[in-house]
Order: structure tokens, then C-alpha cells, then sequence
């Protein structure tokens, strides 16, 4: 019994080669092999096939019927592996699948709305499933296949994973359009202290930030009355009442009825990252789609090239 495991596939190569030329000499010339080379490999597949294969005639050589039946398999075998070579094409037009993007509520407003915005045109077939962001989960449904791409931080990035910068965000002061305090281009400290605010806490307890650790590293403190899970919610909550927030830039200019003040205090921002697994990494359809994603980012720099892994900073 003949064994695959011992079938080099250069020596299908050079029986396509002796069928289609039918001459060992033009063949070797063909593969870029020596003549005594060919005559080798020819040995070689007379054992594995247990067949003379080819017999010599004054115009060279001519197949055997076992050859002759070997002659379209062989074809076919050579063109599909030659076809695993080739970069799989993408047409975004006519594609159908399922991508799984993990975003927070902020990336759900900030990069997820305008990317589908420009995703949807482009390739309609494509349907999309958000869920939220779990740090501890991410790596393990990443690998599972249940997550394609994440929208993080570097500091909740794995740094095995692959990942781009999107963009670097900053913070403002929204407050409703009509409040009282809208009219300047930033708050005083001292009244920005004075006012009720609210907060964007992921837990929905803690009455603490960004905002709070730069005030205290002054010396001062502000009044948080209300805290939430949402960035969705909150806009809703700050016309309605006369509450401030310290909110990211993208949330606050976008938003109606809001005003936008410059903080009065200078507030580290954050870096958005778009974070992916090496199981979707040279998928042809897959780099479209980041690729797609990065462009409605404006994103040029990256936090590891994008051909590359993420480099924690």
C-alpha cells in the first residue's frame, strides 16, 4: 500500500511536467532541474505509483495508461494548491458574515455609529453583533471565534493581541445649552467646583475620576451628586437638569442641546484602540473591514503597526 506521507508534491510537479512535454530533457528545462534530477524524480514515481508511467520511443517518451489517468487529477491537485497560496479575494459587495465587535458605551457612539455609517453601503451582507467589553473575557472569546474585533484602551489591551490606534481622546465640560454657566469658553475652578455634577462610573458607585485625582492633586474637590453606566444617558440627564459633566470630547460636540466648555483643569485623556486576534489577522475580509475602520478613525499612527502586535505603553 502506497502512503501519502511519503509523496513529495515536486514529484507531481515533474509528472505534469513529463506529461505535458513528454520528453525528460524539456521537462528539466521546465522545472529548472537537472536532466539526471528528473530521471531520479521519475524513479521515484514509478515507485510510488507502481507503474512504468512513461516508455521511451525514438520522439522521447509516451504515457502509459496509468499515466494517461493520472494526467487530470494531478492537474487538478497542482491548481488547488497553488490556488491555498494565493491571498484569498474579498469582494465586500457580495459578502456574508457575521462580525462581533466589543465596544463600551462610549466606542458604541464614538467609533462603532459612524463606522457602521460608511460599513453599510459598502457591504450590506455583512451583519454586525456589538456586545460590551469584558477585560477578563476578552482574550478567551477571541479565541473561541465569539469576538473579531475589540474597541479598548492600551492599559486593558492584552499585549499579545494585535492592535491600531484609533485616536487619543480629550475631555470637556458639557453642561445644557441654556444653563446659566454656558455663556463662557470655560468654567472658573472655584465655580466649577461649586457646581452639582455627574459621572460616568462602569461600576454605577463610585463618585470618583480622572477629573477628581487632577483636583485633588490641586488641592481642590467638586461635588458628584449623580453617577451612571451610560455616556448615552448622560446627555439626556444634562439638558434636563442643571448638572455639568466632564465627558469626552467626540460625545460632547456631537451632542444636541449640549454646550461645550473647556475644563478648567487640565484632565490626562485616553487612546482608543482597535484590538484583533492572529486567528483573524491576514483574513482577507477581515483586514478590509479594519481597514475600513481606520479610515472612518482618521487614524494614522499605531500602537504596534498594524502588522505587528500591541506594544503596551
Amino acid at each position: 500500500m502506497r502512503d501519502i506521507r511519503t509523496l513529495d508534491l515536486n514529484l507531481l510537479r515533474t509528472l505534469d511536467a513529463l506529461l505535458d512535454e513528454r520528453s525528460v530533457t524539456r521537462a528539466a528545462e521546465r522545472l529548472g532541474f537537472t536532466q539526471p534530477a528528473v530521471s531520479g524524480m521519475l524513479t521515484r514515481l514509478r515507485e510510488s505509483f507502481d507503474d512504468p508511467l512513461f516508455a521511451r520511443t525514438q520522439r522521447g517518451i509516451v504515457p502509459t495508461l496509468r499515466a494517461t489517468e493520472l494526467a487530470g487529477p494531478v492537474k487538478q491537485i497542482l491548481a488547488d494548491v497553488e490556488s491555498l497560496l494565493q491571498p484569498a479575494s474579498f469582494n465586500p459587495s457580495t459578502a456574508e458574515f457575521t462580525l462581533s465587535i466589543a465596544a463600551t458605551d462610549y466606542a458604541l457612539q464614538a467609533v462603532v455609529v459612524p463606522f457602521l455609517a460608511k460599513l453599510r453601503p459598502k457591504a450590506p451582507g455583512i451583519r454586525v453583533a456589538i456586545r460590551p467589553v469584558e477585560d477578563d473575557r476578552v482574550q478567551a472569546q477571541f479565541e473561541c471565534g465569539d469576538l473579531d474585533l475589540a474597541l479598548m484602551t492600551p492599559e486593558s489591551a492584552l499585549p499579545d493581541l494585535h492592535a491600531r490606534r484609533l485616536f487619543d481622546e480629550t475631555y470637556v465640560c458639557a453642561l445644557r445649552s441654556d444653563h446659566p454657566d454656558a455663556g463662557g469658553g470655560t468654567l472658573p475652578l472655584e465655580e466649577f467646583c461649586a457646581l452639582d455634577q455627574a459621572l460616568i462610573s462602569y461600576s454605577g458607585e463610585r463618585f470618583w475620576g480622572a477629573t477628581d485625582d487632577a483636583l485633588a492633586k490641586a488641592g481642590r474637590e467638586r461635588r458628584v451628586v449623580v453617577t451612571m453606566t451610560s455616556f448615552l444617558a448622560l446627555a439626556g440627564l444634562l439638558r434636563t437638569t442643571d448638572l455639568v459633566a466632564i465627558v469626552p470630547r467626540r460625545l460632547a460636540e456631537n451632542a444636541a442641546g449640549l454646550a461645550v466648555l473647556e475644563p478648567p483643569i487640565d484632565i490626562p485623556g485616553f487612546t482608543k484602540l482597535a484590538v484583533w486576534h492572529e486567528r483573524t489577522h491576514r483574513d482577507a475580509g477581515h483586514r478590509w473591514i479594519r481597514a475600513l475602520l481606520f479610515e472612518t478613525c482618521g487614524c494614522l499612527e499605531v500602537a504596534g503597526p498594524e502588522m505587528g502586535t500591541l506594544q503596551r505603553r
